[in-house]
């Protein structure tokens, strides 16, 4: 075990991400709305190109003025150019590869019809949030934690091979790159104590609170070990509710994010989300708006996660 952050970045991150079951930094809730607000402000995929690469330029922007080097990756799919973007903090010997890769991804496009405030404009908010945060910390020699923004999660591409996060996944394996965990941040922003607000899968629903007002931690069989684990840092960093599945992936809702990409080629991966469809009225619909959203439950779920993600990349 090695600590994460170098004498002269502890202090500042620290402020950043802070200790466990602390409030979120203040401004955290309006800086996830004004990503939300910019990012879907229409609906932006393939179908319509302007509004999409407004989108992907936002976020390059953003993420380069946090001082990052943004790394576009760029391929061509269906006669469309696209890309994903990517940006790093990294702990690796001059000339070596990383030991352990980290992904904390979530996917910029929205499905036909739809701004996709929630899905997934909350994703990627906290993904450029997350970003912020980690800027300038030192992750545990040998380890790299990387920050993508997925392209075309959405149909017509999804569970097909023009997914960003298929062309990311596979591109790691070729390299015979090692991902330790990927963590996917799948339409997180709307939650409700209403009673029987909560839907689920057929036969799990008795093992689960009946209102939306939770953080769901959801992976195939294959990566049971990596939900346990993100799932029990979560509560131990956060006092938002949160709940895991580990289940086939026959079930209903299971495979429905980039995460799955990871799971085709070998690798461990987890979705966080609302449930989406399973709670969300608004799911995939024009109503999909930026004033939908619960930004102060986002910002805790926001900063839970930086802890866990903080408590990952310590691991040698």
């Amino acid at each position: 075990m090695s600590t994460l952050f170098n004498t002269t970045v502890a202090v500042a991150a620290a402020a950043l991400i802070g200790p466990a079951n602390a409030a979120p930094e203040a401004g955290l809730p309006a800086r996830l709305a004004g990503h939300v607000r910019q990012i879907a402000s229409s609906e932006h995929n393939t179908g319509t190109p302007a509004a999409l690469e407004k989108a992907a330029l936002y976020l390059e922007a953003t993420l380069a003025a946090q001082g990052y080097a943004v790394r576009r990756d760029e391929y061509t799919y269906d006669g469309h150019r696209v890309r994903n973007l990517e940006v790093s903090i990294a702990n690796i010997a001059p000339g070596k590869q990383p030991e352990r890769i980290y992904i904390v991804g979530a996917h910029y496009d929205s499905a036909p019809g739809t701004p996709g405030a929630n899905d997934n404009g909350s994703g990627s908010a906290a993904v450029v949030e997350l970003a912020r945060m980690f800027k300038g910390a030192v992750p545990a020699p040998g380890n790299e934690l990387r920050f993508v923004l997925f392209v075309n999660e959405e149909p017509p591409y999804f569970g097909g091979e023009g997914m960003g996060s298929r062309h990311h996944a596979r591109a790691l394996k070729a390299r015979g790159q090692h991902v330790e965990a990927a963590l996917i941040l799948e339409t997180i922003g709307y939650y409700t104590n209403a009673k029987n607000s909560q839907r689920y899968p057929p036969g799990v629903s008795a093992f689960y609170p009946d209102q939306g007002n939770f953080i769901a931690f959801v992976g195939t069989l294959g990566s049971s070990s990596l939900v346990r684990k993100t799932v029990s840092a979560f509560r131990k960093a956060s006092s938002f509710p949160a709940e895991s599945l580990a289940a086939p992936s026959f079930v209903k809702g299971v495979t429905w994010s980039d995460h799955t990409s990871y799971n085709k080629e070998g690798y461990d991966a987890v979705m966080i989300t609302d449930t989406a469809t399973m709670r969300y009225p608004h799911y995939h619909r024009s109503t999909d708006t930026p004033d939908k959203l619960d930004y102060a439950s986002m910002a805790k779920v926001v900063d839970g996660m930086a802890k866990v993600i903080q408590a990952m990349v310590q691991d040698r």
